[in-house]
């Protein structure tokens, strides 16, 4: 299995000015550790289950377009942007812009958002959950056009755009894989059967991955999609890498079929967190 490494926490002893060379570091020692994936986390605020909202976040696309410059090998993305965040013309734009300048090196991870907070505090609409994905799927539709060569207007209950020009065209072709986070089944699963090239499962026990992973091949049959050519990845930032029990667990994800997991950094120590990883896990989770 592969791995991929989490920037989900900028917490650091330092200031501001620390963050830029903490943002580098970490990746480049992601990239020289053997992991594959390099993420962050697209909010504004910190998530109140994780640490206090005030504590410091960067923008995503920002952030990964720094990170792009920094690294020569990872693939990059966020995991994953909310669909209420930027109007999905603008996100198509800047999603390509991310893709060309990383040599096409990233993914465009996206789901129906839900950190209410942040919204309410910078005035962001944040309509009703049926709404939210009623937009996702309206989203990933005007993406798709725009990463095509038919510039036509679009028309859908939500968004309504004129031209769907979008020049230059991302390098990766036919666009960057669409990655689809989350593990409602009724929703987000089908979403992804139908649109995505990457899946990750927000969760991690073996019984609960087989059975969510059974019902996105069931949804797969439905709309006529080939299962096997998704990715599937989990991400495991609440569990302790380092433990017999993780590493147990994972020779279950991987006869399960998962491809790559995904772990976080450690608030206040980054880069030292990384660098441990890469000694002591990637190369175990390699080699299953």
């Amino acid at each position: 299995m592969r791995s991929g490494i989490h920037l989900w926490n900028y917490t650091t002893p330092g200031t501001s000015a620390d963050l830029a060379p903490l943002v580098a570091r970490t990746a480049q020692v992601a990239e020289a550790g053997g992991f594959d994936q390099f993420t962050v986390m697209d909010h504004w605020f910190q998530m109140d289950a994780t640490g206090p909202a005030e504590d410091p976040m960067l923008e995503a696309y920002t952030t990964l377009g720094f990170v792009a410059g920094q690294t020569t090998r990872l693939r990059i993305g966020p995991l994953v942007s909310g669909v209420t965040y930027r109007h999905p013309g603008l996100l198509a734009k800047i999603a390509t812009t991310l893709d060309v300048l990383s040599g096409g090196r990233s993914f465009f991870g996206i789901g129906a958002a839900w950190y209410e907070r942040e919204h309410e505090a910078l005035g962001v609409p944040y309509p009703a959950i049926s709404e939210r994905f009623e937009r996702l799927e309206e989203a990933l539709q005007i993406v798709l056009q725009m990463w095509g060569a038919d510039a036509s207007p679009y028309a859908g209950a939500h968004y309504r755009l004129a031209e769907t020009l979008n020049s230059p065209q991302p390098v990766t072709r036919p666009h960057p894989p669409i990655m689809i986070g989350g593990k409602g089944e009724r929703k987000t699963l089908r979403i992804a059967a139908q649109y995505a090239q990457i899946v990750n499962l927000t969760a991690y026990e073996p019984e609960t991955v087989a059975h969510l992973l059974d019902v996105l091949r069931r949804h797969c049959d439905t709309v006529g999609t080939d299962y096997d050519a998704i990715e599937k990845q989990i991400i495991t930032t609440r569990l302790n890498p380092f433990s017999d029990e993780y590493l147990a667990q994972a020779e279950q994800w991987a006869r399960l079929g998962i491809d790559l997991v995904v772990m976080g950094v450690r608030p206040n120590d980054q880069v030292g967190w990384t660098e441990r990883l890469a000694d002591e896990v990637v190369p175990r989770l390699a080699e299953l």
